[in-house]
């Protein structure tokens, strides 16, 4: 059994409590921490606790002198002013690379980031001095590319958060300008190297998927953009079913990176899976409903056939890493169900056919939640019993106001529902007496 991510730390301590009172040696505590991805001594001495209280006392000391220097900027020299802003923000990242070279990287990397404020502070405040340019994306894009060196360097993924949410937020607000974030790339690349060469860190994950969805989507938006309106980033059908192609790309992904060896990649499969899984509820939750696909049927599909190379082009990394996991069968028949709904909606273009989508994404939905339902059973994850439980129960509710509305049908739906669930719940202790979870993906 997996263990929850936020517990591990508590193991290390817990396995040194075992240490002290003579029940294992020190190698076998730390041969149990290194099986499950965790470091014996930082996490018996820190904790994430610690870490956080750091991190803030970090972040309001840089406020503090930010709030301070504010306060009584008029009073300042200009001369002063820029260069007690420079050698602060010097400062502050000399003794964090000092202190990290010593040993004590917790403390480097907390100076690193309070350094990295005082430099965006210090960017602001000295264009504002000196009036230079009135592009404030350009000032976020030098913030976000003067913290990257620190995140790679120290293969530290809050300092790879930092600065790959400052580029987050450039490229937001380069594209709400019109303007294509050609660089934006680079730094989803540093925070890949981060994730794959520091230690781990779900979060970063979280963001670096976000990232690439973001910056694939607008690329597309950028190329199909039409030159009346080339600083107009809109987003059309296309973009959907290219999210479509990239979602299962994602799910076949953490299929794969499962049966990779090492406790990381299997904690990185096992996040991707359970999001995975939830994405897709939600999805067939919204695609209950009629409105969704009438807008689909009616709307323009401008770009067929950039929107068709593409999902080739997602297709052919999907059914390699299948292949390679296994699960060639199911991400063909996914594959191919996408396709042939994308090409219906894009084609009938009327939207009298949407009750017949509408239906059909119902029966998936409770197919979908019954198959959550059997494979929590059988193999002992009660997250994907619970999740699955919710979706009909949810189905069965949207459905009764959305469709039946009246006492004897919603009466008959629950009682159905009721019958799936008590023969579950039965079928579930005659499966498994006694039995508790086998998979950490039941966990989280």
């Amino acid at each position: 059994m997996r263990l929850i991510r936020l517990l591990k730390n508590d193991l290390a301590r817990e396995s040194a409590e075992w240490v002290d009172e003579g029940l294992i040696s020190r190698a076998q505590a730390e041969a149990i921490c290194t099986r499950y991805g965790v470091d014996y001594e930082q996490a018996r001495n820190r904790s994430f606790g610690y870490n956080v209280l750091v991190g803030l006392g970090f972040l309001f000391i840089g406020l503090a002198l930010i709030t301070l220097l504010g306060a009584n900027w008029d009073e300042i020299p200009r001369a002063l002013r820029m260069w007690g802003l420079i050698a602060i923000t010097l400062g502050t990242q000399a003794l964090g690379m000092k202190r990290y070279l010593q040993g004590d990287r917790s403390g480097g990397v907390g100076l690193f980031l309070l350094g990295n404020l005082f430099f965006g502070a210090a960017i602001i405040l000295i264009a504002q001095i000196y009036h230079l340019g009135e592009y404030m994306p350009d000032g976020i894009f030098w913030w976000a590319l003067g913290s990257l060196p620190f995140a790679v360097f120290t293969r530290n993924p809050w300092l790879a958060m930092q600065s790959g949410l400052l580029a987050l937020l450039w490229f937001f607000i380069e594209v709400s300008f019109g303007f294509y974030p050609a660089l934006f790339p680079l730094f989803v690349l540093a925070q890949l190297f981060v994730l794959l060469r520091g230690p781990q860190s779900v979060l970063l994950l979280l963001l670096v998927i976000a990232s690439t969805g973001f910056w694939v989507e607008y690329s597309l938006a950028a190329l199909w953009r039409e030159a009346e309106s080339f600083y107009l980033f809109d987003l059309h059908a296309e973009h959907l079913a290219v999210a479509a192609a990239m979602f299962l790309l994602l799910s076949v992904f953490g299929q794969w990176l499962y049966r990779r060896e090492g406790t990381k990649s299997r904690d990185y499969a096992a996040v991707i899976s359970i999001w995975c899984l939830r994405f897709a509820v939600v999805s067939l939750v919204v695609l209950g409903f009629a409105g969704p696909w009438e807008e689909l049927l009616d709307a323009a599909w401008q770009h067929p056939l950039g929107m068709w190379l593409v999902l080739v082009l997602f297709a052919v990394p999907t059914l390699w890493l299948a292949r390679s996991a296994d699960r060639l069968v199911l991400a063909g028949a996914l594959t191919a169900s996408l396709w042939l709904a994308v090409l219906a909606v894009s084609t009938l273009g009327d939207e009298g056919y949407a009750v017949y989508f509408q239906v059909a994404a119902n029966f998936l939905m409770v197919g979908f939640g019954i198959w959550l339902v059997v494979r929590g059973i059988h193999h002992g994850i009660s997250h994907y019993f619970f999740l699955g439980v919710a979706a009909m129960l949810v189905t069965a509710f949207l459905r009764y106001i959305d469709l039946i509305g009246d006492y004897i049908g919603g009466a008959a739906m629950f009682a159905v529902f009721a019958l799936l669930l008590l023969g579950a719940a039965r079928y579930w202790k005659h499966y498994q007496p006694g039995q508790g979870e086998s998979d950490g993906e039941g966990s989280r």
